[in-house]
Formats: structure tokens, C-alpha cells, sequence
């Protein structure tokens, strides 16, 4: 089954609350976004958003441009019933992260929790961080959640890479600067322990 097929099939089957990941609100996340931009014009993407509710909560919080990409039209479909009217606030973007036709220079900061985990090949993780550098703006901000060194090695029936702050930054190379780490104990729907680390970098 090809990678967007089986995403569709696993939100095809499993409730928003019922997926490993899902978190009532992405509490770190929101905090990192919140604490470094300030301005409600900046413009953010939330990699993988799918169904998450990062995007309500930041457009609760007065943000005016937030797109969300996921490969999942299924994923994004319920998010923007979720939202209601106020899915027309946000912009959504369907297709592949490595492939997909960004704007060049277009966010002021990056957010992906849990996508560059599945990247298994060094190929497409290659072309991630490509994609990081053409998309965000020269200063702008990049904030990565994967799993970490103690948690799972597979998630949805796909393997995964886990990393620690330092291999994970490594991935990204000099041209980001690690500016503040954390490590998050998640605890999933059926009550089991994830742990995740995040990374926010300056381009």
C-alpha cells in the first residue's frame, strides 16, 4: 500500500481520539510557538497537522496565517469539519512533505510532531530538510518532534527513526542552529508511554 493510501485507511478507521498520537491539545508545541513568535501575521505550517488540534489552538490564539499539510485528505477533511467556519481562516495543503511545491521563503516557522520519524531512508530525509530550507524564511524557525531514544520502534505498522536532541539536530545539519530542547512523556488514548523529543532550530 502506497504511504498516502495507507494513511487514509488508518483515519478511515480509527477516531481522531484514537489514533497512538492524538493529544487533546499539542501543549509543548503550542508553548514553543507561542513563546518565540509574537506576531500573529507570521506564517506558520504545521507539517502533518492531519486531524490535530494545533491549528484551532493557534488560531485561537489570534494567528491569522497557519496552514496545515498532511498526505491524508481523509486527516485533513476532519479538521476542517472540526473547525467549522473557521477552517476558512486556515490553509490546507495536500500531498507529500518532501515533494510537495512549497512557496519559496514563504514561513516564518516550521512545526512537524512525528512525520520525520517515519522517514526511514536517508533519501527522503535528505529531501526533507531540503524542503525545511527552501520553505521557511532566512532567521525563521523549525521545531521537530520525533520519537526518542526509548520510544517506540514502530508506530501504525510503519518502523520509525528515533533520536536524541544531538542526532536529531545532526539531521539538519550546520545551517540550523539547536536553539532549545525537550524531551515529552506522551501518553497515548490506550494509556501506554511514548516518549518524544523536540527540537526547535533557527535557519
Amino acid at each position: 500500500m502506497d504511504p498516502k493510501n495507507h494513511w487514509d485507511a488508518v483515519y478511515q478507521a480509527k477516531r481522531p481520539d484514537e489514533v497512538s498520537w492524538y493529544r487533546p491539545h499539542l501543549d509543548v508545541s503550542l508553548d514553543l510557538i507561542t513563546r518565540t513568535i509574537a506576531d500573529r501575521d507570521a506564517r506558520i505550517v504545521d507539517v502533518g497537522g492531519g486531524e490535530a488540534t494545533l491549528v484551532d489552538d493557534l488560531l485561537a490564539a489570534g494567528y491569522r496565517r497557519v496552514d496545515v499539510l498532511d498526505l491524508s485528505a481523509t486527516a485533513l477533511e476532519v479538521a476542517r469539519t472540526r473547525l467549522g467556519e473557521r477552517a476558512a481562516q486556515a490553509g490546507w495543503l495536500c500531498g507529500d512533505v518532501t515533494t510537495y511545491a512549497f512557496e519559496p521563503a514563504a514561513y516564518d516557522l516550521w512545526h512537524d510532531r512525528a512525520v520525520f520519524h517515519f522517514l526511514t531512508d536517508p533519501g527522503a530525509r535528505r529531501a526533507y530538510v531540503g524542503q525545511v530550507l527552501q520553505a521557511v524564511k532566512p532567521g525563521g524557525h523549525v521545531i521537530v518532534a520525533t520519537f526518542g531514544p526509548e520510544g517506540p520502534e514502530k508506530c501504525s505498522g510503519l518502523d520509525v527513526v528515533r533520536y536524541d536532541a544531538d542526532s536529531l539536530h545532526d539531521q539538519f545539519g550546520a545551517r540550523f542552529t539547536l536553539v532549545d530542547h525537550q524531551m515529552e512523556e506522551h501518553t497515548t488514548p490506550a494509556g501506554r508511554q511514548q516518549q518524544f523529543v523536540y527540537c526547535m532550530c533557527r535557519t
